[in-house]
């Protein structure tokens, strides 16, 4: 089974902890494998993953590295009249 690469923006912490779980599911990962890779308890990985605003920038790096994840930063598209009511 091959899997194309995709891009989801976030734009929220919540959205951030879905991506996560679904990631880490699609991967076949528990809880405590992720957090053999992260360095962290399954307890703790349960936890980020329902607060995800607790998530320490080095935290989130590691997490994408275990789960095979690309962190892009961007200027956010400000020409489009929709993008105001994001924020």
């Amino acid at each position: 089974m091959s899997f194309s690469p995709t891009t989801q923006r976030l734009l929220t912490a919540s959205q951030l902890g879905q991506l996560l779980v679904s990631t880490r599911k699609r991967h076949k990962m528990t809880q405590a494998a992720v957090g053999i890779r992260v360095g962290l308890s399954q307890n703790r990985i349960s936890h980020l993953e329902r607060h995800p605003d607790e998530i320490s920038v080095r935290q989130l790096l590691s997490w994408c590295s275990a789960l095979e994840l690309e962190l892009q930063l961007g200027e956010r598209d400000t020409s489009a009249a929709s993008n105001a009511a994001e924020w």
